[in-house]
């Protein structure tokens, strides 16, 4: 480690997500000469000002080609040409880029110049953003691999995709969740909003946007057919907003929801720690997510969780253990397990302890020792 600790590494990311920043920390104090260029930059989490330098480069929008309410829709990502010139001036030798956008193309185009190594991160696999069935851009993707020296990605999805799609040599591909939660990051609060009823016992909870692809119509399918058995002791939480929010809340007066479901809206990062904490199981019913890091924060701070298989970090929940795993065109299987935390209430405190057992082993030292051993492969290569 010590041979390469004066390296200069580059980062290229979109967007600077809170959840990339405790690992990419960890990174940088392992290689202080890591600067992280990014399209947009919400901030830096709690705990992480002053441990990374980034530096914002252009601006950041996404192009809407297709609309897919259901899917990720096929979305093309601006991001500025002028990142050519910060990597001129840095002079990284080695390059890790983020998924298969125009950065990484122009950091594998000017690689032969200037002999820099590119490692793609690939945050995880879904069919939204795998172009299975485009020929053109699976040539395209399948260049940009040959021409990579290593990749990462978080899921063992991500992991099949590069090998078994993209043709990546086996021995280069490496699975690590590197986009995870550090509880650092999530400070505690002893305020929790306000609700317009007091809640029953368990409380289930959901945070995410509330549009289609996130799922939010099963999960109160789910409740309406809880409803029917003749389950009324429990609320639903939900944190966040968005555009069906209003058709939602009509189907909960339709079903005779109104006194279970609470809209509690959207909450700023930095106050969320107390909603996971007020919870009791988290439910995370996305049509498709190709990694969801808000499944992992619930983890993290304790809380069983049921996840749908359409979310890649449903590979961290493991069935009678932390929580259970469902098919997010089932909501008579969510209700079921639902209804399991409902009949043996004693199931919440042990699988919460369970799930902080599981990320123990996926810590932010953990990816930046992972991402450090790549980056070591690459340069003695």
């Amino acid at each position: 480690m010590q041979l390469f600790h004066n390296l200069r590494v580059a980062w290229l990311l979109p967007v600077a997500w809170f959840y990339w920043q405790p690992a990419l920390s960890e990174f940088s104090q392992l290689f202080p000469k890591t600067t992280v260029f990014t399209g947009l930059f919400p901030g830096f989490a709690k705990g992480i000002e002053g441990k990374l330098q980034v530096e914002v480069v252009g601006k950041f929008r996404v192009i809407e080609i297709n609309k897919d309410e259901s899917s990720y829709g096929d979305n093309f990502t601006y991001l500025s040409p002028r990142i050519i010139n910060h990597l001129f001036s840095l002079k990284p030798q080695v390059i890790f880029a983020s998924s298969f956008g125009v950065w990484t193309i122009l950091a594998l185009l000017f690689k032969p110049l200037f002999w820099w190594r590119v490692i793609i991160a690939y945050e995880g696999s879904s069919p939204g953003v795998d172009y299975r069935n485009s020929a053109l851009r699976l040539l395209i993707r399948r260049l940009m691999v040959w021409m990579a020296d290593a990749y990462v990605t978080n899921s063992r999805a991500g992991s099949d995709y590069l090998i078994e799609i993209l043709k990546a040599k086996k021995d280069r591909v490496f699975v690590q969740p590197y986009e995870i939660p550090d509880e650092r990051t999530l400070p505690s609060s002893s305020e929790v909003q306000e609700a317009p009823i007091a809640p029953q016992r368990p409380v289930f909870l959901f945070v995410g946007h509330v549009i289609p692809r996130k799922g939010l119509p099963l999960l109160l399918e789910a409740c309406a057919i809880l409803q029917s058995r003749g389950y009324e002791g429990y609320t639903l939480q939900v944190v966040g907003d968005g555009l069906q929010q209003q058709e939602l809340e009509s189907f909960c007066q339709e079903h005779h929801l109104s006194d279970r479901v609470q809209w509690l809206g959207r909450i700023p990062f930095d106050q969320i720690r107390s909603y996971f904490d007020y919870a009791d199981v988290f439910v995370f019913p996305t049509l498709e997510d190709t990694w969801g890091v808000v499944t992992l924060e619930a983890m993290l701070l304790g809380k069983p969780i049921l996840c749908s298989k359409g979310a890649g970090t449903s590979e961290l929940v493991i069935d009678d253990e932390n929580g259970y795993v469902f098919t997010p065109d089932d909501p008579d299987k969510l209700a079921d397990l639902m209804q399991k935390f409902l009949d043996e209430p004693n199931l919440i405190s042990a699988m919460g302890d369970r799930s902080k057992q599981i990320m123990s082993q996926y810590t932010p030292t953990a990816a930046a020792q992972c991402l450090a051993k790549i980056t070591e492969l690459v340069m003695a290569n």
